[in-house]
């Protein structure tokens, strides 16, 4: 049996790699193969940029290794449809598509626009304290 599909924003990822928390105990349902987790080039391009980026200061060589290990556990998507389902925050929506062209149970979001939506196209979007409690 095949561990469900999840998409978690990439909010959720900084906060497991850099904070820890329920963030991290959700990656670490992933890593352990309790679900799958779908990510898109686009979305490993934001990871990428705000880790390295003057927030965090990451050095290039650590963010490589970090996004080499998260595609070791993750299922990679290329989504075909644009969504423009959010016009205050464009890039959320890369969230969305890379969940709809992945067919994922599920959103993982900090993201109040996200979060506002409840659930797109069927997909329930929850925060990780949220995602926890159903498991």
């Amino acid at each position: 049996m095949t561990a469900p599909r999840i998409v978690l924003d990439t909010n959720v990822l900084i906060s497991a790699i850099v904070f820890g928390g329920r963030p991290r105990e959700v990656l670490e349902k992933v890593i352990a193969g309790r679900f799958t987790m779908a990510i898109s080039a686009e979305m490993l391009d934001e990871f990428q940029g705000v880790l390295e980026g003057k927030k965090f200061l990451y050095p290039s060589d650590i963010v490589r290794t970090i996004m080499h290990e998260l595609l070791a556990v993750s299922e990679l998507v290329r989504p075909r449809m644009k969504m423009e389902q959010i016009k205050t925050d464009p890039a959320d929506n890369r969230i969305l598509e890379c969940a709809l062209e992945s067919g994922a149970a599920c959103i993982v979001s900090g993201d109040r626009h996200l979060l506002e939506l409840g659930r797109f196209e069927g997909i329930p979007i929850l925060d990780a304290a949220a995602f926890l409690a159903r498991q």
